[in-house]
């Protein structure tokens, strides 16, 4: 569940993703206690050493590329700044958010990140089956 912890906990959701914004009203004891797995949105450096803080189950790094799916207040990442993140938090699982599509999906996951958060390149796909069947592959998840 994005934003709403109180909601997550409640009815006992798998996890609950917070922005930046959002961890200073959290109570994250409440969230660990309910059992329930943190994210937290990522931009830079120093919201990175904050996410750090608040130990989450994984940590979001974005928006790598030009977004049209929410308005951003800063420049996009690119790939040369995700793998520098990538690499700081190996011992997190990372997810990178924003502006990928099918045809970047592969040069993301080469950075090393664990895994791809899309919106538009599903949404926006001409078959949304195949997009996701496509990008399910890119990320090496499938049929285990």
């Amino acid at each position: 569940i994005n934003d709403y912890w109180r909601l997550a906990i409640k009815h006992q959701a798998y996890g609950v993703h917070l922005g930046q914004e959002d961890l200073q009203a959290t109570d994250l004891s409440a969230i660990r206690a309910a059992g329930l797995r943190l994210g937290v949105s990522t931009h830079d450096d120093m919201e990175i050493d904050v996410a750090l803080a608040a130990r989450p189950s994984y940590i979001a790094l974005g928006h790598v590329f030009p977004t049209q799916t929410k308005q951003m207040p800063s420049a996009p990442q690119g790939l040369e700044q995700l793998a520098r993140h990538v690499e700081r938090l190996a011992d997190y699982p990372t997810v990178a958010i924003g502006g990928i599509s099918l045809p970047r999906a592969p040069a993301v996951m080469a950075t090393g990140v664990g895994s791809i958060a899309v919106v538009s390149a599903i949404t926006q796909a001409a078959d949304w089956r195949l997009a996701t069947a496509q990008l399910l592959e890119i990320a090496g998840v499938g049929d285990e």
